[in-house]
């Protein structure tokens, strides 16, 4: 058995001698050897695989790095091979875990290489299927009904793949079958089912042999003995409350700690309802970190819980009664992690000198840093001061490099002292850290910075020249003439011309002037690398680009391009009188050399009419109809479409649309005649509209400061002549008479009286023909249209008209007069006429008393203190005068009575105004 064992494994050894060889990127490669191989066999060439010189492994000193320190792989430098040192196990090192491998490194030095070596080791089926016990012991009641199922202890099978545990056989089978289910993990659950009921009566011992085979070549197998012993009636099994228990305990537990509890209840009284709970088949490691307690179902922790070498436990528990009916269920603890490991530096090659012009990443050192926790309490971050030139960068997994991050100045920092720190992703995390010294040799190796790779600009066209654009900075690290830095621009052309007519820099502040303005039709954008140089030598320079965008303007306006205007001749559209709402006429077509918004076109009439017939679209351009066509419209139109962009300043232009409306062309062709075109228009319209509106201001400021002035003289007046009306004496006025006792003109006044005497206001009117004047109502003076106009020459005199010499002005005609009269005029020879001063004063007088009258007596005022005008009518260039009724005649006239003779009466404040009187005096002139 052993010999033959041995031929077998020397022959699968021999088979994986061909090994399957995959180089990875960055010094990766994989083996695959089978497990059981004896010391000294050759895992692989990694001279050849590699493309190593043997003698460069032998100066190299290479050797195998494994973080664990375990040497199962061994390094020949003279052969370069690699060799099995020590007996692989593939189930002790990996357990149940399929995929298996050994993972370690080879390290060169002078200078340091770095290779990681992969060896995935195989399973060879040299475990049998084993079973926990040798005799299973099952006592089942005789009243267990057919379908009954008892649990099993399934076989391990230490082998994986093809060669682990694959089928279960149960002999005999005249009572019972075999039902073997797959677990979440990849194990089998073992059921025995009855199949038949069992009598005591008749046997009451059964044995039955239960065999475990694997699937490797050739086939191993186990076997246990299975003793049935038959109970008495017992009819009630318990039940356990789930099939499946998920829980999970923290690592590193606390001895005693509750973990779950498996519960079961059975419907049976008496002893066959008592229940024991125990672990089915546990395994050793098990036993040793769990407890369950029979009586409870309690599992508890009875040992030290390690995450990093059990992450989960699968138990299998049995619940049991008196009578032998079990149950079972599974029972999965996932094992939670606890940041309970701290990170761990192995510094595997560093370089204590370092000099000042090594490139950036130079590897100063190479550092393993391991974790045995897992999750983020296994994620180290690895870093380093920032403010050191140095940096650390991950190379292969769990391996770092210290490298040069930027350029060394030993003026400035002769010698570093840098702290490597290694943090896990724990809660509270775990740190260690690893001190490194590197002296810096001096050289000049530092070049210009710029801030930034690319620079984007933005400038307005139409800018001034000279003007200050941005300004650019770079740094050097070095000091002295070595940091001493200047600016220049590539030369290159756009458009055929030199970039240098468009950007200039100031070589030693970097500051960027525009040495031209702008345009932005003509040019968008310019693209310009600039270069900063040091003072080293030789110099040592950086470059960045710049991106120029020139952003626009409104300064274009907007270019109609349809219809065109023309001096030559005249263009017109043509609507039918029958077209309806929404007829296309024409369509206004306009560009703007501007773009985005600036671009953006409007379109509306100038001036449109108050009913109008067309309307232009606000986006489009597009006129057309906006009601039907009446007999009103003229056959010729003239609209004036104004194109305006949207730019802040907006501009605009206009353009002239001849529309006729015409059913044909003969009944508009004489009325083309007619178009003008003001060829200056538009270019003279503005300055008319601004020279109107200033005309128009002018005149307004003029006219409202003359009517401000005639106001205050006029209110200045009539204050005067308020003061002094009171002491002005009453001049009686004596008119011209002819010889025969008529006068020699017409004197026609007008009398405006108020309730306030103040206001009140007599004024001469020229005179006319056609006007009479008549008292028609107290205190309103109405002129009256005669119907029939008097004839300008002079007509004989007529009898009709006729006074009796009583009646005649002059001594012939006084008559006898009322007492206290007073003064009565027409007695005596005619007086000396007064002069033009005196006339004035004694027309304010009368003017004041008749307002004063009025506005003390009313409506009752008695017309008897007033001359009745209207008995003497003196006709230009007759003898006759006017006779007036017989009632009037028989009343002697009377001179106005001063105004304080006149009896007081009680008389309302109400009175019309002047306005109001001017109003009914045109509405009895209609």
């Amino acid at each position: 058995m052993n010999t033959g064992f041995c031929c077998q494994r020397w022959i699968l050894s021999l088979l994986w001698l061909f090994v399957s060889l995959v180089v990875f990127a960055m010094g990766q490669i994989r083996y695959s050897i089978p497990e059981e191989m004896t010391k000294g066999s050759i895992v692989g060439n990694i001279a050849n695989d590699l493309g190593i010189e043997l003698k460069r492994l032998v100066s190299g000193r290479a050797r195998v790095f494994t973080s664990d320190g375990s040497e199962y792989i061994g390094l020949d430098r003279e052969k370069g091979q690699l060799v099995v040192k020590q007996r692989i196990d593939r189930e002790q090192l990996c357990g149940e875990i399929s995929a298996c491998s050994l993972s370690f490194e080879v390290v060169l030095e002078n200078p340091m290489e770095l290779y990681s070596i992969n060896i995935d080791i195989q399973d060879v089926n040299d475990n049998s299927p084993v079973f926990p016990k040798t005799e299973i012991d099952q006592e089942i009641s005789e009243s267990a009904l057919p379908g009954a199922r008892f649990s099993l202890g399934g076989a391990i099978d230490s082998d994986v793949g093809l060669n682990t545990l694959q089928k279960y056989v149960l002999q005999p089978t005249d009572h019972f079958d075999l039902n073997v289910q797959s677990r979440s993990d990849g194990g089998k659950n073992v059921e025995m089912v009855l199949k038949t009921p069992l009598d005591r009566e008749k046997k009451e011992h059964h044995y039955l042999t239960l065999t475990a085979i694997d699937g490797g070549s050739p086939q191993r197998s186990g076997t246990v003995k299975i003793h049935i012993s038959v109970l008495d009636h017992n009819d009630n099994a318990p039940i356990i409350n789930q099939a499946i228990y998920k829980t999970s305990v923290l690592e590193n537990s606390a001895v005693a700690t509750l973990v779950t509890t498996v519960s079961a209840t059975d419907a049976d009284e008496g002893t066959n309802a008592n229940i024991q709970y125990y672990f089915e088949h546990a395994p050793v490691s098990v036993m040793a970190l769990f407890a369950i307690d029979a009586e409870t179902g309690q599992i508890k922790v009875a040992g030290p819980i390690d995450y990093e070498k059990h992450k989960q436990f699968q138990i299998k528990v049995i619940a049991k009664d008196n009578g032998g009916l079990t149950d079972s269920c599974e029972v999965i603890i996932d094992v939670t992690d606890v940041n309970d490991n701290i990170p761990r530096i192995t510094v595997m090659s560093f370089s204590s000198a370092l000099p000042e012009n090594a490139a950036l990443g130079t590897v100063v050192a190479m550092i393993n840093v391991q974790d045995l926790d897992s999750g983020d309490n296994g994620k180290v971050t690895c870093s380093i001061d920032r403010n050191s030139p140095f940096k650390i960068v991950p190379s292969l997994a769990s391996y770092y490099n210290l490298v040069t991050d930027s350029a060394l100045d030993r003026e400035h920092m002769p010698e570093y002292n840098i702290t490597v720190n290694a943090v896990d992703g724990g809660n509270p995390s775990l740190s260690s850290r690893e001190t490194l010294s590197v002296k810096i040799s001096d050289i000049n190796d530092n070049a210009p910075q710029f801030e930034q790779e690319m620079y984007d600009i933005y400038v307005l066209e139409n800018n001034s020249p000279s003007l200050s654009i941005f300004s650019v900075k770079a740094k050097d690290a070095d000091w002295g003439p070595n940091a001493r830095i200047s600016y220049f621009l590539d030369d290159g052309t756009l458009n055929g011309a030199s970039l240098a007519s468009f950007i200039s820099v100031n070589t030693d502040t970097g500051v960027i002037y525009a040495m031209k303005p702008f345009d932005y039709e003509q040019v968008k954008s310019l693209k310009i690398k600039i270069k900063a140089q040091d003072g080293g030598t030789p110099p040592l320079s950086t470059n960045a680009t710049l991106n120029i965008f020139v952003q626009d303007q409104n300064d274009n306006t907007p270019q109609v391009l349809y219809p065109v205007q023309t001096s030559g001749s005249v263009v017109a559209e043509m609507v039918p009188r029958s077209a309806d709402i929404g007829y296309l006429v024409t369509k206004v077509v306009a560009v703007d050399g501007d773009s985005g918004q600036n671009a953006w076109l409007s379109y509306k009439l100038q001036k449109p009419a108050d009913r109008p017939l067309f309307e232009v679209g606000a986006q489009n351009g597009e006129i057309r109809t906006v009601r039907q066509v009446t007999d009103k419209d003229v056959v010729k139109q003239k609209l004036t479409v104004v194109v305006e962009d949207n730019g802040q300043p907006s501009r605009s232009a206009t353009v002239n649309v001849n529309v006729a409306v015409a059913d044909s062309f003969p009944e508009i062709l004489s009325e083309f005649t007619d178009f003008t075109h003001d060829k200056d228009y538009n270019n003279s319209l503005t300055f008319y509209l601004v020279l109107a509106l200033i005309v128009v201001s002018l005149l307004f400021i003029f006219s409202v400061i003359a009517i401000i002035s005639v106001k205050i003289y006029r209110w200045r007046q009539r204050k005067l002549y308020y003061k002094s009306a009171n002491n002005l004496p009453v001049i009686p006025y004596y008119p011209t008479m002819c010889s025969d006792g008529t006068m020699q003109h017409v004197y026609n006044y007008e009398v405006c009286g108020t309730m306030d005497s103040r206001m009140s206001d007599v004024k001469p009117r020229p005179y006319s023909q056609n006007t009479l004047v008549s008292l028609s109502r107290p205190g309103t003076v109405q002129r009256q249209k005669l119907d029939a106009e008097l004839s300008l020459e002079q007509k004989p005199p007529n009898n009709d008209w006729r006074l009796p010499p009583n009646q005649r002005p002059g001594p012939s005609g006084a008559g006898p007069l009322p007492e206290g009269a007073g003064v009565v005029a027409g007695t005596g020879p005619w007086p000396q006429p007064p002069t033009e001063a005196e006339q004035l004063q004694a027309l304010m007088a009368g003017a004041n008393a008749v307002n004063e009258a009025t506005a003390t007596l009313g409506p009752r005022y008695n017309a008897q203190y007033v001359p009745d005008y209207r008995q003497n009518v003196y006709i230009p260039g007759s003898t006759a005068t006017l006779t007036a009724n017989p009632q009037q005649q028989q009343q002697p006239q009377q001179a106005l009575p001063p105004p304080a003779a006149m009896p007081p009466v009680d008389v309302p404040k109400a009175a019309q105004t002047p306005a109001s009187k001017k109003k009914s005096t045109k509405k009895d002139k209609k």
